[in-house]
């Protein structure tokens, strides 16, 4: 309830580092994982809706991506954690999510965090300005 703005994404789609940089520029910023077949935190359908905004990223990317996480943590069990089926499946949930919270979506794919940061900015200042003349 405390956060200026809301981050709502799966596994690797750069909630953290950019909720650290949005931190840097002043914002309070939180983030919430989506995690298939695990209900997402009842508080986040308290929030309000304009502080809310959701990640995603092509699924073949995130594969990729996942793929190497992987790699450097040992190459561990990654039982769908990199399978692009799984993952499909897993942006289909949270796709879901974000159309129930009516929240926009920013595809984080190719973009650096500065670049996604100054988009959440620009749409939660947008969506405020837009609610306070409601």
């Amino acid at each position: 309830h405390e956060a200026d703005i809301v981050l709502v994404g799966v596994s690797r789609t750069s909630k953290t580092p950019l909720s650290i940089y949005l931190g840097y520029m002043g914002y309070k910023a939180a983030n919430v994982p989506i995690v298939k077949g695990i209900k997402p935190p009842p508080e986040l359908h308290e929030v309000e809706a304009a502080k809310i905004v959701g990640l995603t990223i092509d699924a073949e990317k995130l594969g990729e991506i996942r793929t190497a996480r992987v790699k450097t943590m040992g190459g561990g069990n990654n039982r769908g954690y990199s399978e692009l089926l799984e993952i499909y499946e897993e942006l289909e949930e949270a796709a879901a999510l974000h159309r129930r919270l009516g929240c926009p979506v920013i595809d984080v794919t190719g973009l650096s965090i500065e670049e996604t940061a100054h988009r959440v900015i620009r749409l939660v200042d947008r969506r405020r300005q837009g609610a306070a003349v409601s």
